[in-house]
């Protein structure tokens, strides 16, 4: 079923902030977005969005309010959404490649 495939070549890559690239598929209020960080990448507040995702590349420091995971290539990660799983990322490697399926949501980084 052709309708079920993405073909992520065929999307443009949208640039919303220094360091950070996508592409993203939306259907029925939820997206796929291949993400692309750099070692630019510099997140100034505390994203309280949730995120379900898998590193396809690279090594992303996430700081949960002082407790701080690394995340690797081949790691999944799931954050809740809200003040209590707010959260700021770093990248640790040249860039750091992902998937996320979320919700769709405006100005998502």
């Amino acid at each position: 079923m052709e309708q079920c495939k993405i073909d992520f070549s065929s999307i443009p890559w949208e640039i919303p902030a220094v360091g950070v690239r996508f592409k993203a598929y939306e259907s029925n209020g939820r997206q796929l977005r291949l993400v692309e960080f750099s070692d630019e990448f510099i997140e100034n507040d505390w994203c309280t969005k949730g995120h379900i995702g898998y590193i396809l590349e690279g090594k992303l420091e996430v700081n949960f309010d002082g407790n701080v995971v690394v995340f690797n290539t081949g790691d999944g990660l799931f954050i809740p959404a809200g003040e209590k799983d707010k959260h700021i990322g770093k990248v640790l490697t040249k860039t750091v490649k992902m998937i996320f399926v979320e919700d769709v949501y405006p100005d998502a980084v």
